[in-house]
């Protein structure tokens, strides 16, 4: 097995806010989890995804079919710790250094 850390929140139903779809309509949470590796570059990848949380880049606010919910921003997560590139899991040997870059 691989050793990991997982980063999990739970986002509350809510109000959006200028430059969301429609701003003051209320939207839907959700669950969202990622993992990264427990290592050196995995936990400097943490820092900077922590940063980018705080800064409110994480997640966004799309409408599906009239109604708004919450989903992943532009950066890239591994939502799962297999499956490879194509869903969104590893083996990914470039994500960290890609993630780096986007971050």
């Amino acid at each position: 097995r691989h050793r990991a850390q997982v980063g999990c929140l739970k986002c509350f139903l809510s109000c959006s806010k200028v430059g969301d779809p429609r701003p003051g309509q209320p939207y839907k949470g959700g669950n969202f989890c990622a993992f990264l590796p427990d290592n050196r570059e995995g936990q400097k990848t943490a820092v900077l995804l922590k940063k980018a949380f705080e800064q409110g880049l994480i997640f966004q606010i799309k409408s599906f079919n009239g109604e708004e919910r919450v989903t992943w921003g532009l950066i890239p997560h591994k939502t799962s710790w297999d499956g490879g590139k194509a869903r969104n899991g590893y083996p990914d040997a470039q994500y960290l250094r890609e993630v780096c870059t986007v971050l």
